[in-house]
């Protein structure tokens, strides 16, 4: 009976495994879900050329700027600009009371006109009598006296003529005008006042706005390179002005100059640029954005800035191989200008590289590239959460 029973159980065993054995070759295995694709916004990696700059921070100065003073004292009895206004050189801009000066100048030629009167009855004086000593009928003392006196006088009309110069002088002073073009500042002294030539504010300032400066620094190390292009180049560097959130361009100008030391509190170098502010975009003391063109890259890399990563190991971007999966490479970036960045180096010409979607990447996914309205709703999407702190 025990040998029937453990026989009965083995069988029953058996039968159970064999059973479950096919229930399991039956069913089917379960399969692993795949990846999720990601969508994402593409970019082509091109080939142009690209303009090399040095950025820099400059402060706009005037290309001339003068205190109008008067050379007189006097009272203003006219204002001939318009505060803020553009005038030319020669231009009225005041007139002090001439009445007084007029007086003197009236004076110091009738002196004149008198002296000189005089003088041409002793020269007549002076030819009688010297005809008279040759006949012997005037003594060598009266001839010398006579001409003694002809010197006097001729000297005397001297004097009166310098001092009608100077009235005459004093008499221009009275009318004050712009030393140079350009655009006048905030009036100091109102018609009526009393102005002096010791009047620290003087009248006006008029600075001259066409041409401009710009005065700006780029790192000493730049030098070397700088010094390289302007020996090499047979026009001036060309410099680009921008507004300070670098949006608008204010004017394009040369450099006139690099200043002839560095200096040490900053380890930087002065370059003076003009510009001809056509346009009077430039404004002295307005600080702005330089951009130094230092050279052209001929079919130089670019993508678009967004593909631009910054990791631990410096910079990065995804690029999309032939099978839609993302590959991080390191890239070397020269600039970065209008959007576009200039690639030294990790990428080739024609490749595709994620511009937008970047967050959610990890080496090896898989990616859905986004075209046309789709591709900007999610550029939209990704700035609003990146805009969100």
């Amino acid at each position: 009976m025990r040998l029937r029973t453990s026989v009965a159980a083995i069988v029953v065993i058996v039968i159970g495994g064999a059973a479950f054995a096919v229930t399991q070759k039956a069913s089917p295995r379960p399969q692993q879900a795949p990846a999720p694709s990601m969508p994402v916004v593409a970019g082509t990696v091109s080939t142009q050329d690209v303009p090399v700059y040095l950025r820099g921070i400059g402060t706009v100065i005037a290309y001339n700027t003068d205190i109008v003073r008067s050379q007189i004292q006097g009272q203003l009895t006219q204002i001939a600009f318009t505060e803020g206004k553009a005038v030319r050189a020669g231009d009225l801009l005041a007139q002090i009371d001439p009445h007084p000066f007029q007086a003197q100048l009236d004076q110091v030629t009738a002196t004149r006109d008198r002296d000189q009167a005089q003088l041409t009855n002793a020269l007549a004086n002076l030819g009688r009598y010297t005809q008279l000593e040759g006949k012997g009928y005037a003594t060598p003392q009266l001839l010398d006296t006579q001409k003694a006196q002809v010197a006097q006088l001729q000297n005397a009309v001297k004097s009166d003529d310098a001092l009608i110069e100077q009235a005459q002088v004093q008499l221009g002073y009275t009318r004050l005008t712009s030393p140079i073009t350009g655009i006048t500042g905030v009036r100091q002294v109102d018609v009526g006042n009393i102005i002096h030539p010791s009047d620290a504010n003087g009248l006006v300032v008029v600075t001259q706005i066409e041409p401009i400066s710009l005065i700006f620094t780029l790192p000493e190390t730049d030098l070397p390179q700088i010094q390289q292009q302007m020996a090499a180049s047979q026009t001036p560097l060309k410099v680009l002005a921008y507004s300070q959130d670098d949006k608008i361009q204010l004017d394009i100008g040369k450099v006139d100059l690099i200043n002839n030391e560095i200096l040490q509190t900053t380890g930087a170098v002065q370059l003076k640029a003009e510009f001809p502010n056509t346009a009077h975009r430039l404004w002295p003391g307005e600080l702005v954005n330089a951009r130094l063109l230092l050279d052209t890259r001929h079919n130089g890399l670019t993508v678009p800035a967004g593909a631009v990563q910054q990791g631990q190991q410096g910079f990065y971007a995804y690029v999309i191989k032939p099978d839609n999966t993302v590959e991080a490479r390191t890239i070397a970036v020269g600039q970065t200008s209008n959007g576009q960045a200039l690639i030294d180096s990790g990428l080739a010409a024609n490749e595709q590289v994620v511009v937008d979607g970047q967050y959610k990447l990890q080496p090896g996914s898989h990616v859905t590239i986004l075209h046309g309205k789709a591709a900007a709703e999610a550029a939209a999407q990704s700035a609003q959460q990146i805009a969100i702190p």
